[in-house]
């Protein structure tokens, strides 16, 4: 009837205001710690960067290098499990691995990452000048002891036992190298650009790994010999490739081991 109040309108207000908050409009901040932890373990099973019957990391390591808590952890992997995602094993050789024929496509805030596309090459993009600049100033800038603790985290990358341990490590590296840049402002802007692509990241195979820390080999040797141009050159392409690397690069077919 013509001038009674529409008592849905409420109601619809209600869901345009959930639809404009949804996580597919607001990106990955709008996911619970919890859903970020299903979602980039599940994208990673999907992609064969875990590949069926691995074991996971300790759920300490997974933590720090994801950056959330261990309960938040625990409670991720058993939803996976339960999901047909991941499996639990008892005895010597058990623990928590991806299933023999894991679910895929299980998780739903996995879509909230696959569409940052845009986001994740604007945040590499802006690390790649930043680290460009931070190379080459740390070979005119960098101590001694800055080359050792920089010489030190690419040996401990090279004993890192699973990709939780190697991507603590590499966080630690980069870091270090801009603090070795020798402006203190400067790794405070870079950290954050650095921790909000590592937002981004997923479980990765240990073998490409350890093939990307001969970058890293290579860019202190920069420093330390005082080859600006090399170092920058190091830093970019080491950058650079996270274009193809990360899932957005992958998005278009499984992996390869």
């Amino acid at each position: 009837m013509a001038g009674t109040p529409d008592e849905s309108a409420p109601a619809r207000a209600e869901e345009t205001v959930l639809s404009l908050n949804s996580p597919k409009l607001n990106g990955i901040r709008r996911l619970t710690a919890l859903e970020t932890v299903r979602a980039r373990i599940a994208m990673a099973v999907d992609l064969g960067l875990l590949s069926p019957g691995e074991r996971l990391p300790p759920t300490g390591a997974i933590a720090r290098a994801l950056d959330v808590g261990e309960i938040t952890v625990r409670r991720a992997l058993s939803s996976l499990c339960a999901d047909g995602v991941l499996e639990r094993r008892r005895g010597r050789n058990g623990g928590t691995l991806v299933a023999e024929q894991p679910t895929r496509e299980a998780v739903d805030a996995a879509e909230v990452y696959r569409g940052q596309t845009s986001e994740v090459h604007r945040l590499i993009d802006e690390r790649v000048v930043m680290e460009c600049g931070i190379a080459h100033l740390a070979t005119r800038g960098a101590t001694a002891a800055a080359l050792d603790e920089l010489q030190g985290l690419v040996a401990a990358m090279d004993e890192a036992e699973s990709w939780a341990e190697f991507h603590s490590c590499d966080e630690r590296f980069h870091l270090a190298l801009a603090g070795a840049a020798g402006l203190d402002s400067t790794v405070e802007t870079y950290g954050t650009v650095l921790r909000k692509l590592y937002e981004y990241y997923l479980p990765y195979p240990l073998a490409p790994l350890r093939e990307s820390n001969e970058e890293h080999r290579a860019l202190v040797e920069a420093v330390r010999a005082g080859d600006a141009a090399l170092a920058a050159d190091i830093a970019c392409r080491h950058v650079r490739t996270l274009h193809r690397t990360m899932f957005i690069g992958l998005a278009g077919g499984a992996a390869e081991r």
